[in-house]
């Protein structure tokens, strides 16, 4: 049988690794929110370079059709 004292440590003790517990929770759920906005970011950006890319193809044949003539 446990004392009240060792009651009460073991009372504590839980109440420290719920608390541990859930600001590590917190952390990962701010490092999963801040990772899916830099992908998302990170798309974006590629989008837009997959965009320029085509256009400058599209330029670099337009002036070969030109220079050609």
């Amino acid at each position: 049988m446990m004392s009240k004292t060792d009651c009460k440590a073991a009372k504590d003790m839980t109440e420290a690794m719920e608390e541990s517990m859930q600001r590590l929770q917190g952390r990962f759920q701010l490092m999963s929110e801040q990772l899916e906005s830099k992908i998302e970011e990170m798309g974006t950006r590629i989008d837009g370079l997959e965009k320029n890319v085509s256009e400058l193809m599209t330029q670099a044949g337009m002036e070969e059709q030109a220079i050609s003539k």
